[in-house]
């Protein structure tokens, strides 16, 4: 084998973007960040950071997700804590452009946990908010003023991706329930399904939809009142991750 030269090679950074997702008030949101630092200083971005040397990308991106949320990703091989993060890579941009201080690859992840709390700021972002993403999709995002500020770097784009992922996902798989507490009734995952769609569920229909799908919900045993109203029967998530048939997302 020749002798291999690294130095040959240019250097370029890798980077982990996360597209944070949850139902706030009925709406699909997502986090951002104002960034503190140069580039795109003042503007808002989606939460991430540079890969360490001795971390893979799902290291980081778990890692990055804690920093910016408090919020660990679920194991698949240990049992759920009630408290954690849905996450799963996205997809990769390359664009030799999409950053002006070096050549770096983003690794985005997108990450789906239920109703979360006021974020904090961490690193070099200096304010966090959870922003509808209809907002943040079109004009409108980080407004200063009367004009419209679009996301740094090509973050608008990653966050159409991830926001894309979560809506066709649901369609066929149990992703809806990520964005519910451990226990929840239909009517709470409707309303997902609502927020994630940006539509309006018949109630009856989607009810017979969900709970004759075999293993999709689990009674839990219990009732709650915490919609108002008659009590409702509490579901958890149960062991399908396939939904068949799919539960089609109305044309809008």
């Amino acid at each position: 084998m020749p002798p291999y030269d690294p130095s040959t090679f240019p250097p370029f950074a890798v980077t982990v973007d996360l597209v944070v997702l949850t139902v706030r008030r009925h709406a699909l949101c997502a986090l951002v960040v104002r960034r503190g630092e140069t580039p795109f200083q003042g503007r808002w971005a989606l939460p991430g950071g540079f890969v360490r040397i001795d971390e893979d990308l799902g290291s980081a991106a778990a890692r990055e997700l804690v920093e910016e949320t408090g919020l660990t990703a679920h194991d698949p091989t240990k049992p759920s804590l009630g408290n954690g993060a849905h996450l799963e890579q996205l997809a990769t941009y390359g664009d030799p452009a999409r950053d002006p201080r070096m050549r770096v690859v983003s690794v985005a992840h997108l990450a789906l946990a239920p109703d979360l709390p006021a974020p904090r700021a961490g690193g070099d972002a200096n304010s966090a908010r959870w922003a509808p993403v209809e907002e943040l999709l079109h004009p409108g995002a980080g407004r200063e003023g009367d004009q419209a500020v679009p996301l740094a770097f090509d973050h608008a784009r990653i966050l159409a991706d991830g926001v894309e992922r979560a809506r066709s996902k649901i369609e066929y798989s149990s992703l809806a329930t990520a964005f519910c507490p451990p226990e929840f009734t239909v009517g709470e995952l409707r309303r997902v399904y609502e927020a994630v769609w940006g539509v309006v569920l018949d109630p009856r229909n989607f009810h017979r939809k969900v709970t004759g799908t075999p293993g999709f919900l689990v009674p839990s045993g219990g009732t709650t009142t915490r919609q108002g109203g008659r009590p409702a029967q509490l579901f958890r998530a149960g062991a399908a991750t396939v939904l068949n048939p799919p539960m089609l997302r109305p044309e809008v």
